[in-house]
């Protein structure tokens, strides 16, 4: 992040759940910004009873590759993988982004063998030498449910069998749309983080038909081209903030490159 960044006050809408917002909530405040805290997306117990779950990872010395999608797969995960003993000393072990690496590295003492290069995603970790050749090797991939089967279909297709394990879900909070109105009424909301489409499309629904007048015309920040097509797909058609990877430094340095532009035109 630039250290210069300075959001004068910007009301800045922060969508991430609510246990992974406070590290951009800080940063928007060191550079003068307000954020205003709404999660669009709620994190509970996976679906599939947990003795399913125990099941599972009790197979996974037959694994090769364990890759944990998100920081939310990381802790759920290992915690999990914790209780039924210990993670396979054969076993490697990748994430996708930043902040999954950085958690892993705290809970086990161990850096990722594969991590996602810039600019962090699944079609980054696919680049990674070590996801090439896969013949005949098991890979488990840690999610919450549903999400991109890019990943997989992309390891398949290089020779590895491949096998999910769900260890939470991601459900859309409840709020009644007049809680956005009113925050939009108070200056609370200038710009708005989007992190993923899920919570795009929950963003859409919470908001309801009253709120669109305004939601449709308000700048978007998002970490990838891919949630760009799919906020126009949903009909927002204000300027689309896209950011040059999916970490909190960077929507802090898009927003306020934003901020610099609106200030000099």
């Amino acid at each position: 992040m630039s250290s210069t960044a300075d959001l004068r006050g910007l009301g800045v809408m922060v969508t991430r759940p609510a246990h992974q917002a406070e590290p951009l909530c800080k940063l928007i405040e060191g550079a003068g910004g307000r954020p205003y805290r709404f999660p669009l997306l709620e994190i509970q117990p996976p679906e599939a009873p947990l003795h399913e779950i125990q099941s599972q990872l009790d197979q996974l010395t037959e694994f090769d590759i364990a890759i944990f999608i998100s920081p939310n797969a990381v802790e759920r995960g290992i915690k999990l993988i914790q209780e039924r003993g210990n993670l396979p000393k054969q076993l490697q072990l990748a994430t996708v982004g930043q902040g999954s690496a950085r958690l892993m590295t705290r809970l086990l003492g161990r850096k990722p063998d594969f991590c996602a290069p810039p600019p962090f995603n699944s079609e980054a970790l696919l680049t990674n030498t070590g996801m090439q050749n896969l013949s005949e090797r098991n890979i488990i991939i840690f999610r919450g449910n549903g999400g991109r089967e890019v990943l997989a279909e992309t390891l398949r297709s290089r020779g590895a069998k491949v096998e999910y394990c769900e260890v939470y879900r991601r459900i859309c909070p409840k709020f009644a749309p007049a809680t956005l109105t009113q925050a939009w009424e108070h200056g609370k909301i200038s710009v708005i983080t989007i992190t993923s489409g899920e919570g795009l499309r929950n963003l859409v629904h919470l908001a309801g038909s009253v709120n669109q007048h305004w939601l449709f015309q308000t700048p978007l920040v998002l970490i990838n081209r891919r949630l760009a097509t799919l906020a126009r797909e949903l009909g927002f058609k204000q300027q689309l903030l896209i950011t040059n990877e999916a970490s909190d430094s960077a929507m802090i340095d898009a927003i306020n490159t934003w901020v610099t532009q609106q200030t000099t035109s």
